[in-house]
């Protein structure tokens, strides 16, 4: 069950997002408190929070500032999830995509070079898993699987800085399907090639796991173009 601040948060880091809350505008603790009915412990609790991901900026005798887009945590999972929310999510989406497409393919191969015997055998039975619930048009089951698939294709190709993204990109596969952005059924070939990428992992072929998971990329970035 969320915390008082937590559902503070959900309502109004996607007001700053969506702009309803403008660049500049500023707020108080008093304002919060009211606009909320939260205690003032609550009010700035919530102020640290959107001010660690650079949503605003709280001075002393200036007040809560909105901040504007460019000074955001783009990579904030939180942040992500709000803009995903919003009325541009098809534009961030395809961000995300671009991002995906330069990171993940060169995540593959280096998993290739670094995933021991048991990392290539589990990244197979997610591969195997997200067939089977794919298959049978189990979104939520895909959905799971297919999460724990890329964050550990991330985590195994040896780099933090990949790694580091796995949030993000949790973040995007759970959006696409909590936006209806998925098909009914995922798409047979898409399924097919996770299954190429972990055996190409598991059999130690960089660029076989390079070339089928730039082409899963590629599928998902022109979806976002339609």
């Amino acid at each position: 069950m969320a915390t008082m601040h937590e559902e503070v948060l959900a309502s109004l880091g996607p007001r700053i997002i969506d702009g309803s809350l403008a660049e500049g505008t500023v707020i108080t603790l008093e304002w919060l408190g009211a606009e909320y009915a939260v205690s003032r412990t609550v009010a700035r609790e919530v102020v640290q929070v959107l001010a660690s991901k650079h949503l605003v900026e709280s001075r002393r005798r200036t007040g809560i500032r909105i901040l504007p887009a460019s000074e955001w945590s783009s990579y904030d999972p939180a942040v992500v999830r709000w803009r995903l929310d919003g009325e541009q999510r098809t534009a961030h989406l395809r961000e995300l995509s671009q991002l995906r497409a330069a990171v993940e393919p060169a995540s593959a191969a280096l998993a290739a070079e670094h995933a021991g015997p048991d990392d290539g055998a589990a990244l197979l039975r997610l591969a195997h898993d997200m067939e089977t619930t794919g298959a049978a048009g189990d979104l939520r089951a895909f959905l799971e699987h297919d999460v724990a698939f890329h964050r550990r294709l991330l985590q195994l190709s040896g780099n933090q800085m990949f790694a580091g993204l796995c949030d993000v990109v949790e973040e995007v596969l759970r959006g696409r399907t909590d936006h209806d952005l998925m098909p009914p059924r995922p798409k047979p070939e898409a399924r097919r090639l996770h299954l190429v990428v972990a055996e190409a992992v598991a059999a130690g072929e960089p660029e076989a796991a390079r070339s089928a998971m730039t082409a899963i990329c590629t599928e998902v970035l022109h979806a976002t173009s339609d």
